[in-house]
């Protein structure tokens, strides 16, 4: 997700990261992970089995990590070459809520923002905005082969396949400040392009 700031256009941009924003990443990453995890952890007796729930955490790590860290990192990278200030802020009040709704059977996965100031055109906040939905989908592509190996090598693909194929379809709800907003805003027929194949895929994956 990434979010514009109205601020006036900062000198020679560089892609650099704060120690606030690498604090905020790690946190997000790691709240983000034991969501995922809680939401694929059977509740049995009102009971939670620790010993999968702590196996379904670490592949949710290396799974979550990858779709997370590098959704935020295409925006902050699309950002810089932009011209743009750009750095990840996590939202505390949405990463409790990502908790408490994986806990319920369903997740609302908005962890935080790549924020972003300096002058910019419509399409190039599009731009940026598109860059994690379609890094997500190219790491769907990635994880896709390994759903075909046995054992950990098959789980981790489809955990990454089911992870990054929602990651990029919830982003492109073009509601309040996810990435399919700022698309629709710009040109109806690139969100249709990009949504309507991300719904469909994760959907399918998910449910069926």
């Amino acid at each position: 997700m990434s979010t514009p700031s109205r601020t006036g256009r900062q000198p020679e941009p560089e892609l650099t990261f704060s120690d606030q924003e690498l604090f905020d990443l790690g946190v997000a990453w790691l709240t983000l992970s034991l969501a995922f995890a809680l939401l694929r952890t059977p509740i049995r007796t009102n009971a939670i089995d620790v010993v999968y729930l702590a196996t379904m955490t670490g592949l949710s790590l290396v799974t979550v990590g990858v779709a997370f860290l590098l959704h935020e990192l295409a925006h902050k990278v699309v950002a810089v070459e932009y011209g743009q200030i750009a750095e990840f802020r996590a939202d505390y009040q949405m990463l409790f809520l990502a908790l408490m709704s994986a806990l319920a059977g369903f997740l609302f996965a908005a962890p935080g923002a790549v924020y972003h100031r300096g002058q910019i055109t419509q399409r190039e906040n599009a731009m940026i905005a598109l860059a994690g939905p379609i890094t997500n989908l190219l790491l769907a592509l990635l994880f896709f082969p390994l759903v075909l190996f046995p054992g950990v090598v098959g789980t981790i693909g489809q955990m990454g396949l089911w992870i990054n194929l929602f990651l990029a379809a919830f982003n492109m709800i073009p509601f309040g400040p996810l990435d399919g907003r700022s698309v629709l805003e710009w040109n109806k027929g690139v969100f249709a392009l990009v949504f309507a194949p991300s719904l469909a895929l994760a959907v399918y994956v998910i449910f069926l």
